[in-house]
């Protein structure tokens, strides 16, 4: 796909990754780019491409209101996510309903309302951000890892739903990420600019997949061996 000229839609885009892929797609010459967030007001943008845009994923109607307004979107990339929730045995499950509706629910959701879209535009991208602990065992990280984990399989079977109406389907792995979420754990943490960038290019190379880190390509390896192999 070429970038240039070509209208996106992100959610989540008013910080970490999501201001991040704002910048990398305005750098390779989309045309309009739809800044989607809760409070869009928190997305402005001195560039007059970015179009700020209310859409909570967990509140249909603001699913089904952003997919009228931005009825030209050639990419679509459902970033948006929450953490935290803890462990499905120990925490409160209510909270991990919650982030189940956030990671899970919410890109189902946003993918429905803008199929259509993308196919009347003649098929276009929709990228999920998933996560490295969509495969792998962390204690205390359970519940985000279901999440993503759910959300890994919708993006494979969303992809060979899509294949026909020529959307690319493109699932995005990494570690550890230098944003909000994990601000507080001393660990090695890959730049958001850097995920940017790798989701373009794959964007543009026609790629299915992103194992953005080491951490990543190691624990995709690791699920072909013994379930030990993906605790961390």
């Amino acid at each position: 796909m070429i970038i240039s000229g070509r209208n996106a839609l992100v959610t989540g885009a008013n910080r970490g990754l999501g201001a991040a892929l704002l910048e990398e797609l305005l750098a390779r010459g989309a045309g309009t780019v739809y800044a989607a967030a809760r409070d869009p007001r928190g997305a402005a943008h001195k560039d007059p491409r970015v179009v700020p845009l209310l859409l909570d994923v967990t509140e249909l109607a603001t699913v089904k209101a952003a997919a009228e307004r931005a009825g030209d979107v050639d990419i679509l990339v459902n970033n948006a996510g929450v953490g935290g929730a803890g462990s499905l045995l120990t925490a409160d499950p209510e909270r991990a309903r919650a982030e189940m509706e956030t990671n899970f629910w919410g890109p189902v959701a946003v993918l429905r309302a803008f199929a259509p879209v993308l196919a009347r535009r003649g098929g276009g991208a929709a990228v999920t951000v998933l996560s490295a602990l969509s495969w792998a065992a962390m204690p205390g990280a359970g519940s985000y890892s279901a999440t993503k984990a759910a959300a890994w399989s919708f993006t494979n079977t969303a992809r060979a739903e899509l294949r026909d109406q020529g959307t690319q389907v493109v699932g995005v792995h990494l570690g550890f990420m230098d944003t909000d979420m994990v601000a507080h754990l001393d660990v090695p943490k890959i730049a958001a600019p850097d995920v940017a960038r790798q989701i373009v290019d794959a964007l543009e190379s026609g790629a299915e997949e992103v194992l953005a880190d080491v951490p990543s390509r190691g624990l995709k390896e690791a699920l072909a061996g013994p379930p030990k192999g993906l605790e961390i």
